[in-house]
């Protein structure tokens, strides 16, 4: 039985006379079905031939000449790989939607387009979705050969419910939260405060507390933590050449520096001189967990060896300082990194030393950059900026030099107590290469981060990121329209993080607050309406 007293029996004879009405047949046993399919994928009908004129989905992006079109950071499933054909007759039926003709669109609407066969038998609203009710249906009757739905058909339900309902608060400090993080399964939560504290919570044990960490050498703040990939080690930052590794994977509750357990200072500076020198804004773990890549305030990138427990390499990456870093991929090959002077840089790990150049550089801010984050695919990242957008990059478009031939806009102001001076005004950058600008948040006094929303419940359809104004902002990473604001917060949202597999997003604001925000229920539309 599904809710309702609808049995399966009939969801699956109501699906099997919709089909027939339409003209469809429905293969009688596996075996037609897998020769249908092969069929259906390998020879497109005339249509088709003609609409695609090739079976390859091409390059829109035409700066990028040495391209071959394909994305090489995402395997296509079965329902990807028929869809490449039909993607461009269902688009025909969308016109009236807002759409942008480069790639990273197409692959994003890809990621969640469901099987063909759903769409031709139940049709899709001018949204692009068809409905949940119907998508179960389908299954029900076996629609798509395959008896289950594909990564992609389960993108495509998951992806409209976004974490819009009423906030419960998770925990309430008396001190500013800097950082706020799922794990990458999502089974705990990282939260560091501007008070030496870093909680880690266990998600799965109903947000019960695994771990209490009372930083040591704090100089103004947390800056940022780190989680290894086998979750057993933490690594929190501070405004000092020091940043410091904690076992997270024992028994104890409490870790207090060097009290209860030893919290090893990892010494970033060339030459130990103990003092205040420069200050780490940012640490990332390489994906073997064998480095440490950290962004810092004397204009360079630094990376540290674990296993050899010693500064490996410091790059002079930038004019001014270094906000932000991240690995483009799984690899752990290709780095990104944002500063004050408005750059993004790309390094190629594999030819790093003293004295290297940057793969490439990308313009198109016109003030510091907060933040950047990856897709994960070694080709489109996003960077949060203090001329208050955030903007879509397409490494392919990168530049060996700046270009100075033309004046960039620029203000004189700080944006730890000013307001923005360009607010309201149409400024564009003559030189910009990105992709896609979103508009609508507010950087201000804080590096504020922004994501992509995860690539298996979202296919990664949305971005969202923290604001000044206590809120959190999600945008169309297509349309760039905002979809959602999520308005809890007295004071600023410097993190939000969204749960890797659930609609649920944590906020964690400058207020001490850690909130968590869930689809809302039905319940919750009701008290809504009241």
């Amino acid at each position: 039985m599904v809710g309702g007293g609808i049995s399966n029996s009939d969801l699956t004879h109501r699906a099997i006379h919709r089909a027939r009405r339409i003209g469809l047949r429905l293969l009688p046993n596996s075996q037609d079905r897998e020769g249908f399919q092969r069929t259906q994928s390998r020879t497109p009908t005339t249509r088709q031939r003609d609409t695609m004129g090739n079976s390859q989905p091409q390059n829109h992006l035409d700066s990028c000449d040495s391209s071959d079109g394909s994305d090489e950071g995402y395997v296509m499933d079965d329902a990807s790989e028929e869809s490449v054909e039909n993607f461009r007759g269902r688009r025909e039926k969308r016109k009236d939607m807002p759409s942008l003709d480069h790639e990273v669109a197409h692959i994003t609407k890809l990621r969640r387009a469901p099987n063909d066969m759903l769409s031709r038998i139940y049709g899709e609203n001018k949204e692009g979705y068809i409905r949940t009710f119907s998508m179960l249906a389908g299954r029900e009757a076996n629609v798509s050969g395959r008896g289950k739905f594909s990564s992609a058909d389960c993108c495509h339900v998951s992806s409209r419910y976004l974490p819009t309902g009423d906030p419960v608060i998770m925990d309430k400090m008396n001190s500013k939260a800097y950082v706020g993080r799922y794990s990458t399964d999502g089974s705990l939560f990282v939260a560091g405060f501007q008070d030496s504290r870093i909680k880690i919570y266990n998600v799965d044990k109903g947000w019960k507390l695994q771990k209490d960490v009372l930083a040591r050498s704090l100089r103004w703040t947390i800056t940022d933590t780190a989680l290894s990939p086998d979750q057993c080690f933490l690594v929190y930052a501070t405004i000092t050449p020091v940043a410091h590794i904690v076992n997270v994977g024992n028994c104890g509750t409490e870790s207090l520096a060097n009290i209860t357990e030893i919290h090893e200072g990892l010494d970033f500076s060339v030459h130990s001189t103990g003092d205040y020198s420069f200050g780490l804004f940012c640490v990332k773990f390489s994906t073997d967990g064998r480095e440490l890549v950290a962004g810092s305030s004397d204009k360079s990138i630094y990376v540290y060896d674990l296993e050899a427990n010693k500064l490996a390499l410091q790059i002079p990456a930038h004019k001014d300082d270094v906000n932000t870093v991240a690995f483009a991929d799984e690899t752990g090959h290709l780095i990104y990194s944002g500063s004050d002077d408005s750059y993004c840089k790309v390094w190629d790990r594999r030819c790093l030393t003293s004295r290297a150049r940057p793969a490439g550089s990308l313009a198109g801010h016109l003030e510091g950059i907060a933040f950047i984050d990856s897709r994960g695919d070694g080709r489109y990242f996003i960077s949060n900026g203090k001329d208050q957008t955030i903007k879509l990059w397409d490494i392919r478009k990168m530049t060996s030099g700046n270009p100075t031939q033309r004046k960039v806009p620029s203000f004189t102001w700080d944006y730890r107590w000013m307001e923005y001076p360009g607010a309201g005004r149409d400024i564009k950058h003559p030189y910009d290469q990105s992709l896609m600008t979103y508009r609508g948040h507010a950087v201000l006094r804080t590096l504020i981060r922004c994501y992509f929303s995860p690539a298996f419940s979202t296919g990664q359809k949305y971005i969202y990121t923290g604001s000044h104004d206590g809120s959190v902002h999600i945008y169309d990473v297509v349309t760039g329209q905002r979809v959602a604001k999520l308005d809890y917060h007295s004071s600023t949202v410097r993190d939000c993080s969204w749960h890797p597999l659930y609609p649920i997003l944590v906020s964690s604001s400058w207020d001490g607050v850690v909130a968590k925000w869930d689809h809302p229920t039905a319940a919750d539309a009701k008290s809504s309406q009241k």
